[in-house]
Order: C-alpha cells, then structure tokens, then sequence
C-alpha cells in the first residue's frame, strides 16, 4: 500500500529535478560558450558549439519526457546517469569545498541521492505521468 503523500513527495521531486536539468540543457542550447568552458575544464574536449547545442536539445527531450513520467526506467536513468558522470567529473572540487566556490558543487551530492530515490521508487511515480504504472 502506498502512502497518502508519497505520489505527491515523487511529484516534486521530479518536478524540481526537471527544472534543474532544464536550466543546464536551455544553457547548452542558449549559451553554448559557456558550455564549452565547462567541458573543456571537466571533461577535457571541445566539441563544436553545435554539438553541444544538440547535446542540450537532447537533454531537455529527455528532462521533459522524465516530467510527463513516460519511459521512467529510461528517462530517470538517463538523468540519473547524466547527473553521475558530471558529478564525478567534478570530484576535485568536491573533496576540496573551502576553496574558492568549490563548497557550491556539493549541491551536486543531495541531487544526486533524489535522482536515486527517484529511480528506485519510479513505479510509485504516478501523479501527473503520462506513463501510467
């Protein structure tokens, strides 16, 4: 049996999960100058800015689909995957936070945890989803 407010916890969870991968795939997509920056800085290559204008429109077909709660499985576990790789990209960072605003990639860490919750409760995810149970 399902808690009463579980559907609507999973709700905002993907909601606000959603909003964050938006903002980085909109930059992709907007800025991608500033993109380039940060995979030249974290992942050591400069693809073409169309690629990484690509790249961002593909992250957001992706985040919106997660928002709708269709193909969960697959769209949870890609920004979930997404998220991982980024997050480790910047492990310097997180094991020295006093320096500089390195203590702002820890906002990394409790995103990272709510996309695993998020993965390992999907079939509870059901308000406001498209994708049915």
């Amino acid at each position: 049996m399902t808690a009463p407010k579980l559907p609507l916890s999973l709700f905002i969870i993907r909601v606000t999960l959603v909003a964050f991968f938006l903002v980085w795939a909109f930059e992709k997509i907007l800025l991608p100058g500033n993109s380039l920056g940060v995979f030249e800085n974290f992942y050591a290559s400069s693809p073409p800015l169309g690629v990484i204008r690509i790249l961002g429109g593909v992250q957001a077909l992706i985040a919106l689909a997660a928002l709708a709660g269709l193909f969960r499985f697959w769209t949870y576990g890609a920004l979930l995957l997404m998220h991982t790789v980024s997050t480790v990209a910047s492990y310097a960072q997180l094991m020295d936070p006093y320096s500089g605003p390195n203590h702002l990639f820890w906002a990394a860490i409790p995103t990272l945890g709510a996309l695993i919750a998020l993965m390992l409760m999907r079939r509870e995810d059901t308000l406001f989803t498209l994708g049915g149970r």
